[in-house]
């Protein structure tokens, strides 16, 4: 599947220092997991329709419940939006049509 979305090095770099301390066991790649949990919230699938090449559907669920339990990925956004640089206007227009 070529149309996968996976988190550039540039990506990772501003993400890593929200992400939580590892005790014990190592966590499985930030990288596939966090892309994984990108790719299912942008597309609007079900867990258990994750692409096999992001790992099993359900490290994504477990990775997502417990960080967003947590706040991580609140952090991560207000850290993000408070680092974002000159001011701008964003205009969304979307149009609905029924097929």
């Amino acid at each position: 599947m070529s149309d996968l979305f996976w988190l550039t090095d540039a990506q990772m770099a501003r993400l890593e220092p929200y992400f939580p301390k590892s005790h014990g066991k190592p966590r499985v790649d930030d990288r596939r997991v966090l892309s994984g949990i990108i790719f299912i919230n942008r597309n609007g699938l079900r867990w258990r329709d994750a692409p096999a090449e992001y790992g099993p559907h359900k490290t994504l669920y477990n990775r997502w419940k417990r960080w967003s339990d947590k706040g991580i990925f609140a952090q991560m956004m207000a850290g993000l939006a408070a680092d974002h640089g000159e001011e701008k206007t964003v205009m969304i227009d979307a149009t609905y049509l029924k097929a």
